[in-house]
């Protein structure tokens, strides 16, 4: 269907479409308004979506979004790093952070296991984290070692939908010879929810009564 707005606003129209949970009439909505914004405003706008992907990579150790080799969280000397909780997506932590309840580290896998969609864990970040258990417990050997004595905490933090249960069950038979400590996140939230969309409430109270598989 040809449309009657000039070309330049309908490119604009058609790439706003294009992101998640955009339509068509959103996208229009959103070209209009930076159609009647300052020169500035949209200059910003451009600036910062060229400068998205400059400066930055993966975290080396836990795969969530750094500026350096291994992010802030990772590095921050006060968090509890023999408590891993296991994510999907990035979005997640972000999520989890903001109810300030959790003090430990993160793995964000980028994604769930999906037969359907052909996605198999080794499309996934679950060998880094298998690998990062077995350093852990190699550190267990050193003397030196700060908190030698805590135990190692594994938190599946996997969405509560079918993707996200069928991985948390595949990293819980897969975690088990570790012989650590491994926990669900409790039923704070709905069934087929994602973690970038509950409320801060909710999700403390998910971290607080999380389960043992173990």
């Amino acid at each position: 269907m040809s449309s009657f707005l000039p070309k330049s606003i309908q490119d604009l129209v058609d790439e706003f479409s294009k992101l998640p949970s955009i339509g068509p009439k959103s996208a229009q909505r959103l070209a209009m308004h930076l159609l009647h914004s300052p020169e500035k405003r949209i200059q910003g706008l451009a600036d910062a979506v060229n400068n998205l992907k400059k400066g930055i990579q993966f975290c080396g150790k836990c795969w969530n979004l750094s500026e350096d080799n291994l992010c802030k969280i990772c590095v921050d000397g006060a968090r509890e790093a023999r408590q891993i909780c296991v994510v999907e997506e990035i979005l997640d932590v972000v999520a989890l952070e903001k109810t300030g309840e959790f003090k430990g580290v993160y793995h964000v896998l980028h994604g769930a296991l999906s037969p359907v969609d052909g996605i198999g864990p080794e499309h996934l970040k679950m060998a880094e984290l298998l690998e990062r258990i077995h350093q852990l417990k190699g550190e267990d050997a050193l003397p030196s070692i700060e908190d030698e004595n805590k135990e190692i905490e594994v938190i599946l933090a996997t969405n509560p939908g079918m993707e996200g249960e069928t991985t948390a069950l595949y990293l819980m038979k897969k975690l088990v010879p570790f012989d650590i400590k491994i926990t669900r996140i409790a039923r704070g939230l709905p069934v087929g929810g994602d973690l970038d969309y509950a409320d801060e409430i909710t999700l403390s109270r998910a971290l607080q009564g999380r389960a043992q598989y173990n």
